[in-house]
């Protein structure tokens, strides 16, 4: 019997979305891929519906909605898509992003990212923090299963929402192989950002509080001139960019700063290659997918020991403490200084990546369908 899935992609608006439209760009293949009787229907905004990607390359229903705009994404989740995924006659419905409908004839299952706005509320800003403390607990109580990328989330879940264990399946993401074909040179990279034959330092990440960059920087001015990198910080612009740029030049290290907001795949993989290690301070993460799309370029990595990032780097990095500049300074100056460790850690960081592919995220996600459809009716959390 053929297993009709519907997919909650209401909220994504393609190019603004960060890792919640990764996951969706990846799992679709990754599902169709799989070769189990599995039929997929997407349900998407209006800028979804307009933009080329996987969800448009299997049958999808638009819902009248602008997502961009966070009141209509709630209003076309719980208002629209419960009678239009009851018209397209789906078995389960998948939400992808942490939230989704309340209510509907049909097996509802949620993937929750992580609890950020609860662990560290001042990551999201204006009515975005509000909703998600509304919505993802609900999203948690009435969904019939729970999928999450690590360990860490799902004790989070039992620890802030009271969500037994047995309702939530941990399911890693995969992390893509890497393009390198169209790598920005490294002299044309290089002469662009004013790098000159400095050592590179690379971190991605959106310009978010929880990212703790503020102590990368601090690390950074900790680290001698003689040996001090090039830090470049690709990532999406928020209104902590300007805290970050100003903490910069009040510490004597604008000159050795590279803020560059959104770049395009090209100018990243130079990026990735150029550089002589990625750092990833972070004190919060779900999964930590930069630290696996580092790896997977044998780029040698130090990151933060808190939340799933050990769980995900294994022994394959360097860990330190994100709450002390010295130790963040230290991984710095070994990444810089230390050749031999520098090839460790590239090996390891290979072969740890290959743990993780969209392939086994896929198998183990239809295998939570099948869950969810043999289990009883929502429980209440």
């Amino acid at each position: 019997m053929t297993l009709h899935v519907g997919l909650n992609l209401v909220y994504l608006v393609p190019g603004e979305t960060g890792g919640m439209e990764t996951y969706a760009r990846e799992l679709i293949p990754a599902l169709l891929a799989d070769g189990r009787d599995v039929r997929l229907t997407a349900f998407v905004s209006r800028e979804a519906s307009e933009t080329e990607g996987p969800w448009r390359e299997i049958p999808f229903v638009r819902v009248p909605v602008r997502a961009r705009r966070r009141a209509e994404w709630v209003r076309g989740e719980q208002v629209h898509l419960p009678g239009l995924a009851a018209q397209a006659g789906v078995d389960v419905l998948h939400s992808l992003a942490s939230t989704a409908p309340l209510r509907g004839g049909f097996r509802r299952v949620v993937t929750i990212h992580d609890l950020i706005y609860r662990v560290y509320p001042e990551a999201h800003f204006g009515l975005r923090s509000a909703g998600m403390r509304l919505l993802v607990p609900q999203a948690a109580r009435r969904s019939h299963r729970i999928i999450v990328p690590s360990e860490s989330t799902r004790n989070d879940l039992s620890r802030f929402l009271h969500v037994p264990a047995a309702k939530v399946d941990v399911i890693p993401e995969g992390v893509a192989a890497p393009d390198v074909r169209e790598a920005m040179s490294d002299t044309d990279l290089r002469q662009r950002h004013g790098l000159g034959a400095r050592p590179v330092l690379l971190t991605a990440s959106a310009k978010r509080r929880h990212k703790n960059l503020l102590r990368l920087l601090d690390a950074l001015a900790l680290v001698p001139k003689r040996d001090r990198p090039v830090l470049v910080l690709p990532g999406y612009p928020t209104p902590h960019e300007e805290e970050l740029r100003s903490h910069a030049a009040a510490i004597g290290i604008e000159a050795d700063v590279r803020f560059l907001g959104w770049i395009p795949a090209a100018e990243l993989e130079g990026l990735y290659q150029a550089a002589v290690g990625f750092v990833f301070p972070s004190l919060y993460e779900g999964f930590g997918l930069p630290v696996l799309e580092a790896m997977a370029r044998g780029l040698p990595v130090a990151c933060s020991d808190r939340a799933s990032l050990p769980e995900v780097a294994g022994d394959a990095a360097l860990l330190f403490d994100p709450g002390q500049p010295r130790a963040i300074a230290r991984a710095i100056e070994t990444l810089v200084k230390d050749p031999t460790e520098r090839e460790r850690l590239r090996r390891a960081g290979l072969e740890r990546a290959k743990l993780f592919t969209w392939a086994s995220t896929a198998r183990a996600t239809i295998d939570a369908y099948d869950r969810t459809i043999e289990g009883g009716p929502a429980g209440s959390g």
